[in-house]
């Protein structure tokens, strides 16, 4: 097992509320782009796998509000999978500030499917590269 894969992030003006906040939607956004830059290190990109007609909707999602990150905050957003099933790709993420302090901790649960969504394995090739960062 490897550490979780680390992307990051500065929070700009646009994702904060009046009140210096990050909006909670936003954290979606953050979410999706770890993802997106995870399955980039492992070789392929999200639309390359779409142009493959294999996609991973997300079927839901579960967040823990913990600590509000601030605009100009560097965040480190941690993900890894957590079930890898068939047609069942779960992650899980973390959200910190550079100095260790928990922002938030999510839950994503995908499907894998086809552009026409039907469902469908997940590619073995996929799940190879991502078991090293299986944890359950």
């Amino acid at each position: 097992m490897v550490a979780p894969f680390r992307y990051q992030h500065r929070v700009t003006y646009a994702e904060c509320t009046i009140g210096n906040h990050v909006y909670h939607a936003r954290y979606l956004d953050f979410l999706e782009a770890a993802r997106g830059e995870f399955l980039r290190s492992l070789g392929a990109t999200v639309l390359a796998w779409q142009e493959a007609d294999c996609i991973f909707p997300v079927i839901e999602a579960r967040l823990t509000y913990k600590y509000p990150a601030r605009y100009d905050d560097v965040l480190a957003i941690e993900v890894w999978p957590t079930l890898m099933e068939r047609v069942r790709l779960n992650f899980a993420h973390r959200v910190l500030l550079p100095d260790g302090k928990l922002i938030l901790e999510a839950e994503t649960f995908h499907a894998c499917t086809t552009r026409a969504e039907k469902p469908r394995r997940l590619p073995p090739e996929l799940v190879e590269k991502m078991r090293p960062f299986l944890r359950g």
